[in-house]
């Protein structure tokens, strides 16, 4: 008995310190104060390094919608469902940096976002030409990456889409041209969204593609990336995908779990 007692002791001493790790509270002060503390509570994706990046910023707001005669500013719902992303993906041991940083504005529940031009890219200030906008992004996620040594690194790019005000659209994934991993990335985003409108919307059926891009942050960033238009702004069903809290959160919890199946696919 004294030697099974001893292996349980060891067993359960074993075990301890990772039931302990996963309820010890983090601390991200960019999701506010509401949002900061997080527990990991899966590794599944330990070992994962993610760069994330809402589109625009800074002295461009992106496209501009109007919802009850009110405007809805891209770069702030790009910047709610990254953050509300992020958070989904360091609970599943991630590393996660957030290229768009806005020190003041985290994970919001209000309908319409107020626009404010203090994003910064990971601290400086972001430059109105587009290209030294774009640019400026890149560099800080090259530079991240040439130090990480993880095999699997993944920048994800979050915009939203600009049509016709009767244009309804589905989330659009991009990847660069002969990226054998973005498409692969790109095809589990899109499986996991189908399946959840057969699941949430039956009748409805989802209609977002993948394909490629010569975007320019595509291009010049060096990890594997994806780049996903989250609806028409203009649109007004479009525009419920957005302004409802619960909506925002749903896209960000679909964009975890496609990220999980890549990485469970293969780890590079």
């Amino acid at each position: 008995m004294g030697s099974v007692r001893k292996l349980l002791l060891l067993l359960l001493m074993a075990v301890l310190p990772v039931l302990s790790a996963q309820k010890k509270g983090h601390h991200e002060p960019l999701f506010g104060k509401a949002n900061a503390t997080y527990s990991v509570t899966s590794p599944v994706l330990k070992g994962a390094v993610f760069y994330l990046v809402s589109g625009h910023g800074g002295p461009d707001p992106g496209c501009i919608g109007k919802y009850q005669g009110k405007e809805l500013h891209e770069d702030e719902y790009a910047y709610d469902i990254v953050l509300r992303l992020g958070r989904e993906l360091l609970k599943r041991g991630a590393t996660v940096h957030f290229i768009i940083q806005d020190a003041k504005d985290g994970i919001r529940n209000e309908a319409v976002l107020k626009n404010s031009k203090r994003e910064t890219c990971m601290g400086k200030t972001i430059p109105l030409n587009q290209v030294a906008r774009l640019q400026q992004r890149c560099d800080a996620i090259n530079l991240l990456h040439r130090k990480s040594k993880s095999t699997y690194k993944r920048a994800i790019f979050v915009h939203i889409d600009s049509r016709s005000k009767g244009e309804q659209t589905d989330v659009f994934f991009y990847h660069a041209p002969g990226s054998a991993h973005g498409k692969r990335l790109a095809r589990k985003l899109q499986h996991t969204f189908n399946t959840k409108y057969d699941r949430h919307q039956p009748n409805r059926g989802f209609r977002g593609t993948v394909s490629e891009r010569n975007l320019y942050v595509l291009r010049k960033s060096n990890p594997v990336g994806v780049f996903l238009e989250l609806g028409n702004i203009q649109n007004a069903r479009d525009q419920k995908r957005l302004v409802i809290a619960d909506n925002r959160q749903a896209l960000a919890n679909w964009i975890a779990e496609g990220i999980v199946a890549d990485f469970k696919t293969g780890k590079k």
